[in-house]
């Protein structure tokens, strides 16, 4: 436990957070939507510092971050808790942990040194803050990412990008890359599926962009909120007029999970479209995500169109790029690390 960076003190021992956009305000010996920051006496605490929930080496690929090292290994580290409640939620028994289990708080100690001495030792080139959010547990997330900038290890970001300027400015330096989940476009699907507002995650992703984070954007296409053209269209053209068209774009198929069993998985037909989609409106790269074995999973020169980058699910067969850019006609390819 440790004293929460980002709050300020009100009358009668309340506080306010002002991590993320829910700015919740708290009455003594309340905890916030994420269940994992507490007011105790006047004082806001996180309840998850080095407090690890899930560690785990995986490709780079997984996150998803196809323009960050292909091929390289990541340290995933995650604590409990989220400020989202995604009803299709894939780690809902992480994320929602707190809820579930009440006061008490799931998690082995972990030092952000020792975390960022495991990535070191298995020869990790980047450590992910993913699995859960990595907004709820900051001041961990913080301290490792300026730890490893020191033992010249990347930090990248899996997140849903609701966090406040103030301490995205101030984490933004030890941050490489971001992976961020653009879930919906309207208010409606954002406060009542998602648990949460469009409008504060827009202005995260121009913030990353304004702040040289590499960004990249994953969007879930759940059947009936998701899947309409014009929504994944309206979605492809603020990613390639705001962020910018070298921005990859990962559109994952839906599974049935969590609170959405009731749905069908994302007809590949549906998918594949929304890949095509994004292309028309002038994206550089757009990948299909969750059906391994599929053309959608490999990059692209986006200049004379020959395979660059062939994969299989979240592993590399083929790697064409040279320098930094295409075998055959040596146009540069957007990313860190290619």
């Amino acid at each position: 436990m440790i004293e929460a960076q980002f709050y300020d003190k009100l009358e009668e021992n309340k506080v306010i957070c002002t991590l993320c956009p829910h700015n919740c305000k708290l009455s003594d010996g309340k905890r916030g939507i994420c269940g994992v920051r507490e007011n105790r006496g006047g004082i806001l605490y996180s309840l998850v510092y080095e407090k690890a929930v899930a560690t785990h080496v995986d490709p780079i690929e997984k996150k998803p971050l196809f323009h960050v090292y292909p091929g390289s290994q990541s340290f995933s580290i995650a604590t409990a808790g989220c400020n989202f409640k995604c009803r299709f939620c894939q780690n809902h028994d992480i994320s929602q942990l707190p809820q579930k289990k009440g006061s008490e708080i799931m998690g082995q100690t972990l030092s952000a040194k020792s975390a960022v001495g495991m990535a070191k030792r298995q020869k990790c080139k980047t450590i992910a803050c993913t699995y859960t959010e990595p907004t709820i547990y900051y001041e961990y997330a913080y301290d490792i990412a300026r730890l490893a900038a020191e033992n010249e290890i990347y930090t990248v970001f899996v997140s849903n990008g609701y966090i406040n300027e103030e301490p995205l400015r101030k984490v933004a330096p030890f941050i490489a890359a971001a992976n961020i989940d653009l879930k919906g476009w309207d208010e409606k699907f954002y406060r009542g599926i998602v648990g949460g507002d469009l409008k504060s995650v827009l202005k995260t992703l121009r913030l990353m962009k304004e702040l040289n984070i590499w960004l990249e954007v994953t969007t879930l296409v759940v059947p009936t909120y998701v899947d309409h053209e014009d929504t994944l269209r309206e979605m492809a053209r603020f990613i390639k007029n705001e962020l910018g068209p070298e921005t990859p774009w990962h559109i994952s198929r839906f599974h049935p999970q969590y609170l959405c069993n009731d749905l069908p998985m994302t007809p590949l037909n549906i998918l594949r479209r929304a890949r095509e989609i994004g292309f028309e409106e002038g994206l550089r790269y757009v990948y299909s995500g969750n059906v391994p074995g599929d053309t959608g999973e490999h990059t692209y020169c986006y200049s004379c169109g020959e395979l660059l980058i062939e994969r299989y699910g979240f592993f590399i067969i083929n790697y064409f790029i040279k320098n930094g850019a295409c075998f055959n006609c040596g146009m540069p390819i957007d990313g860190i690390g290619l």
